[in-house]
């Protein structure tokens, strides 16, 4: 079916439609529901990295006025044995930290009380007051300790592709005229979200829970809570309306939405629990990873061999582990390509996906190595670039479904002014400070996942578009509705979005960049599905208006339809609807990869692409920082909305920033405890610390990769972004720094 683009359809740069809401306080999170009776929980954590609980005394607490229990593992509420039952859709294999199960510690920070009374202040004051005893084992949260255990785990987890090597690497490495080889390290980072982890759960009267969390999947943490306490899944509802930020730590249920559960079915009466800036540090993080890359090149620059192998960190009972080597080997020409990738164990929780993971590390860390072999083979960081593209995926030798990397590159320069660049470090300054310019390259999934949407068209012409996808503030809302002003031909002020409700049809957990690409589709489909409702409705009025004509013969605009070759009378739905008496045509379409699509992406790769470059300025006596200028240009298929499109971007980029200059969560190894867990001490960029950035969209037609040629775009703003600046610094100064942040100190070099 093909409609007229709507002035507020697919293309336009139409504003949030839920904006209103949010400025105006009207949008309530987690944290905001209020209840008759509500109970207030706060949470005890561990403060050991493993061993057992040998001791609970929790009179004081009990004695603090208005407290009603202190939840432990001696007096919890019956759960599920089976460790299925807590394997949420994105759990990695191994064995799901079960909250309260038992006097076990796993890690500093683990919960191990709940403290529940009449108001927040009193159990924060009782939480306080829980004093336990504890018979400690040894630890280690030492990357380099932990190394001697790394390992690759059996059980590949879901979205996990080992690397496919090819040619031999080695020998090839050995020859080559020009090599050069390091260790380049990345810091583990944690989420950090402006909104903290929150679940209010209320206790319906027939025994049922309605639970408001912070999630990236309020079906997935349905299903979660009605395993772990035996429900069945009608009796759990789970809403998620507005997400003040997830950038994937709500990607599994954390232990805040588990112990409101568990208080709320043990007392009987609803309750709230809210993490602390600081309990923050206690879940989800990015692992730390070390990748040794090696490559070897021609004088000329032509890529010869490409060595990575890199370990990333996991907890010990779930093996967590990321696609890091994989995107150098499948973006560059080269004959002979080696990768190897690794988890190893430390007595941390369970590290999880954060933007763009896997990609936002090994992309990073490769595409700085390419900058040094730029300065080794004496080539012009984006020559050397295009000298080694490769217009096919090269490690799995397939085909792009598209790849404007080279468009990104050409537009991102100009739009820079590249060739403006002075080749040597430290050529460039003025006055006490040193100039560099750095690019990169990015890469990222262009991932499309079953969803179901439901469309209902109501005779007063507006229209509902509802699925369960959650809106983490990438603009989804406006995305499902100008989907489907464009099939409907309908204003966007006729359409109102509903999701973020377990209830709703089905939908994946919002993440990896699927979000757009799949509820779109579905959003499309159940509305072509309304549009063939009402041309079949339409033969029932007088005259038959549209008779003879097909879907695909008919346009649709401001609530009406019309023969294309102009021959009759604009048709208004709501005289339609009148007069096959229908007071409303509710249609529910699921969009989802068919036999010929899998065929298609086995055959076929799927990726963004972009091309960023970026300007430093650098104190020269001080070693201060300042990144004034980002150019990044992105290939990531049809673009939706531009303006939340390039809202995406500048966050991407700016997350990007935070990992070359400022993130890093830091060990206190003797505790095996994270330390700088509060914005004090947790550095993420300020206003200050961000200055011009520009996003280029290059023109990349796709009607391969998804339904509606859309490619997604959380993840690729920031993957490159950390390369280019720490290749800018490297032009500017001459230290070449392998371990992200470059804080001051690795630059202070005598």
């Amino acid at each position: 079916m093909a409609a007229i683009i709507a002035h507020d359809g697919i293309g336009a740069p139409l504003s949030r439609v839920e904006g209103l809401l949010k400025v105006t306080g009207k949008a309530r999170y987690a944290a905001e529901y209020p209840a008759t009776g509500l109970l207030h929980g706060v949470v005890v954590n561990a403060a050991i990295a493993r061993g057992r609980i040998t001791r609970i005394d929790d009179s004081a607490a009990r004695a603090v006025a208005g407290v009603v229990d202190v939840l432990t593992h001696e007096n919890r509420l019956e759960i599920a044995s089976a460790d299925k039952k807590f394997q949420d859709d994105v759990a990695p294999p191994g064995s799901p930290l079960r909250p309260l199960c038992d006097a076990q510690i796993h890690y500093n920070g683990q919960p191990v009380a709940l403290v529940v009374a009449e108001t927040f202040e009193a159990a924060r004051y009782a939480a306080s007051l829980v004093e336990l005893g504890y018979e400690q084992d040894a630890h280690n949260t030492r990357f380099e300790v932990a190394l001697a255990e790394k390992f690759v785990p059996r059980k590949k987890r879901s979205g996990y592709y080992p690397p496919k090597n090819r040619g031999d690497a080695r020998s090839a490495f050995e020859a080559a005229p020009v090599t050069i080889a390091g260790d380049y390290h990345k810091g583990a980072e944690h989420h950090n979200p402006m909104e903290m982890h929150a679940s209010t759960v209320f206790f319906e009267g027939d025994g049922r829970l309605t639970v408001h969390d912070k999630t990236q999947g309020p079906q997935n943490v349905q299903a979660y809570l009605a395993g772990a306490f035996d429900l069945k899944a009608d009796d759990v509802r789970v809403l998620n309306p507005f997400v003040g930020g997830a950038f994937g730590s709500g990607l599994r249920p954390q232990y805040n939405v588990y112990l409101a559960a568990m208080a709320a079915l043990k007392l009987k009466r609803s309750v709230r629990v809210v993490l602390t800036r600081q309990q923050m540090f206690t879940h989800t993080h990015r692992p730390e990873c070390l990748n040794s890359i090696s490559l070897g090149a021609e004088r000329d620059g032509t890529l010869t061999a490409i060595l990575t192998d890199a370990t990333t960190l996991t907890s010990r009972f779930e093996n967590y582990m990321e696609t890091v080597v994989n995107w150098g080997m499948m973006n560059y020409a080269c004959e002979n390509a080696e990768g190897a990738s690794y988890i190893a164990p430390v007595d941390t929780y369970t590290p999880g996906d954060m933007r763009a993971p896997g990609a936002a590390t090994g992309m990073t860390q490769f595409e700085m190595a390419m900058d040094e072999l730029s300065y080794a083979v004496g080539i012009d960081p984006l020559d050397l670039r295009v000298k080694n593209y490769s217009n096919i995926d090269a490690m799995n030798g397939t085909e792009f479904t598209s790849k404007a990397l080279r468009e990104a590159y050409a537009q991102g320069a100009q739009a820079f002014g590249w060739d403006r660049r002075s080749p040597q470090p430290r050529s460039m300054r003025e006055g006490k400070e040193l100039i560099g310019w750095g690019m990169a390259t990015g890469m990222w999934d262009a991932m499309f996942s079953k969803c179901a949407a439901r469309a209902t068209l109501k005779t007063d012409g507006t229209l509902e578009v509802a699925s369960a996808m959650s809106d983490i503030g990438t603009g989804t809302y406006t995305v499902m509705t100008q989907v489907a002003a464009d099939t409907l031909g309908l204003p966007a002020s006729a359409i109102t979005a509903k999701l973020g409700d377990s209830t709703l049809p089905l939908s994946p957990v919002e993440g990896g960049s699927w979000g757009a690409a799949s509820v779109g589709a579905a959003v499309q489909l159940a509305c072509h599905g309304v549009a063939a409702r009402l041309a079949k409705a339409a033969a029932k009025m007088d005259g038959d208006p549209l008779e003879g004509a097909k879907l695909d013969d008919l346009l649709f605009e401001n609530g009406t339809m019309r023969r294309r070759d102009g021959k009759g009378e604009a048709v208004p739905f709501t005289a339609a609807m009148e007069a096959a008496a229908l007071d409303r045509i509710e249609v529910e379409k699921t969009a989802q990869p068919g036999p010929l699509d899998m065929v298609s992406l086995m055959r076929k790769s799927r990726n963004t692409h972009s091309a960023v470059f970026c300007e430093v300025r650098v104190d020269e006596e001080l070693g201060v920082v300042r990144v004034t200028r980002v150019v990044s240009a992105i290939a990531a298929g049809r673009i939706i909305n531009p303006k939340t499109a390039r809202s995406q971007i500048l966050g991407g980029v700016v997350m990007g920033i935070g990992a070359a200059l400022h993130e890093e969560s830091f060990l206190d190894h003797r505790l095996g405890r994270f330390m700088n867990n509060n914005y004090a001490e947790y550095h993420v960029p300020a206003h200050a610390d961000i200055h011009d950035i520009e996003v280029i969209f290059v023109h990349e037609p796709d009607p391969e990769v998804t339904p509606l040629g859309v490619k997604g775009l959380g993840e690729i703003g920031i993957v490159g972004t950390a390369a280019a600046v720490a290749n800018a610094i490297y032009h500017a100064t001459g230290v070449r720094v392998r371990s992200l942040p470059v804080t001051i100190d690795k630059l202070l070099v005598d």
